[in-house]
């Protein structure tokens, strides 16, 4: 018989299930991600450090977990909430299950919850700071403590999920390019996507210079995805407002959105419960081809939607907007050699759609060395 467990949302709202992964407690902001699949890469996902996340797919765990689609070298998310775990996963590739991962890895999770209804009281409410515990199933005392638990408002994490120094993910075939990827939260697929693109991606801490990007002989930068506000990212915008002085061509995806959207003057705000998952509808204005795209984000860019706006750098327009709520979704330098999207192009466990967005980067450095 499982252990009892409880989740207790900061408003007061209490759900009653059974512990699911490690026997503890937890605490982080609950967020919801929609996707069917692709479990494994969202544990793995750093985007989702110091959340606590619900999947709204009812059966989670059916193909168990392999040692091949992992996003990073362990599971970050703060905790996990499933309604109906699979007894036994079952995939050709399985190496384990998923329950007894998250158990290696210390994660608390809760199962037998009506992953609906806490959706459905996260759209109304909003997302917020969550406590899920095995070990003291009082929901008052638990609540009290959820309501001590920080914000994810003004958390600069960052610098808790960058790499400690810097690697180097070579070419795939003949080498045409070198990139710098500012890791603020990286994905492996990204340097995979690029690899297979003839570029070699240079890794580099969160804290590392315009000096040190360059350094390595990168003729782009990349601004990764990450956890945390972008309000706080104070060093990475400092270094984003430099390479676009430099003329140095640069991509950001989801928090690397964020942050160029900073450099150029918009500001950004918390969306209410955010986009997580792997089914958000998204316009490219560029070509008006809709795209069904893969998201993590819970902040997004303050910038208009309409016309050409004048910044530091020359004219930026809105380039990507997500049409189920018109959230800004990509933002294009008309002047300079920077664009961005705020979804992930990357995406392992799917949609592929937005996988082009590799090859633009890549003819946006064919421009900038033809000049």
């Amino acid at each position: 018989m499982r252990k009892p467990a409880i989740l207790v949302l900061e408003d007061g709202r209490t759900f009653h299930g059974e512990a699911y992964g490690a026997i503890g407690e937890t605490f982080g902001e609950a967020v919801f991600t929609t996707g069917m699949t692709g479990y494994q890469e969202t544990l793995t996902d750093p985007s989702y450090h110091r959340q606590v996340v619900v999947q709204t797919a009812p059966h989670i765990g059916n193909t168990g977990v392999n040692d091949e689609d992992d996003e990073s070298s362990r599971i970050w998310v703060a905790g996990y909430v499933v309604r109906d775990p699979a007894r036994i996963g079952s995939n050709w590739r399985a190496t384990g299950g998923l329950e007894e991962r998250l158990a290696a890895e210390g994660v608390v999770g809760i199962s037998g919850v009506d992953t609906r209804a806490l959706t459905r009281h996260l759209r109304e409410r909003g997302a917020m700071r969550v406590g899920v515990s095995s070990v003291d199933t009082d929901p008052v005392a638990l609540c009290e403590r959820v309501l001590a638990s920080p914000e994810m408002v003004g958390a600069d994490l960052s610098a808790e999920v960058t790499t400690a120094s810097a690697y180097v993910v070579e070419a795939d075939g003949e080498h045409r390019y070198t990139v710098a990827a500012l890791d603020l939260g990286i994905k492996r697929n990204v340097p995979r996507r690029l690899a297979a693109r003839g570029v070699t991606t240079h890794v580099m801490p969160a804290t590392s210079t315009v000096e040190d990007l360059l350094g390595v002989g990168a003729d782009a930068v990349f601004f990764s995805p990450g956890p945390g506000d972008p309000a706080t990212a104070d060093h990475p915008v400092a270094v984003a407002r430099e390479v676009m002085r430099r003329g140095v061509p640069l991509f950001g995806i989801c928090f690397g959105s964020q942050i160029l959207g900073r450099a150029l003057g918009f500001g950004t705000y918390k969306l209410r419960y955010g986009h997580r998952g792997i089914n958000q509808p998204v316009i490219d204005r560029t070509t008006g081809k809709v795209e069904v795209t893969s998201h993590n984000h819970g902040f997004a860019v303050d910038a208009p939607h309409e016309g050409v706006v004048d910044t530091d750098f020359g004219r930026v327009e809105v380039s990507h907007v997500c049409l189920n709520d018109n959230v800004v979704e990509g933002l294009r330098a008309l002047d300079a050699p920077a664009f961005t999207v705020q979804y992930h192009p990357e995406a392992a466990a799917g949609t592929h759609d937005a996988d082009y967005l590799f090859d633009r980067f890549v003819e946006l450095v064919d421009r900038a060395e033809a000049k």
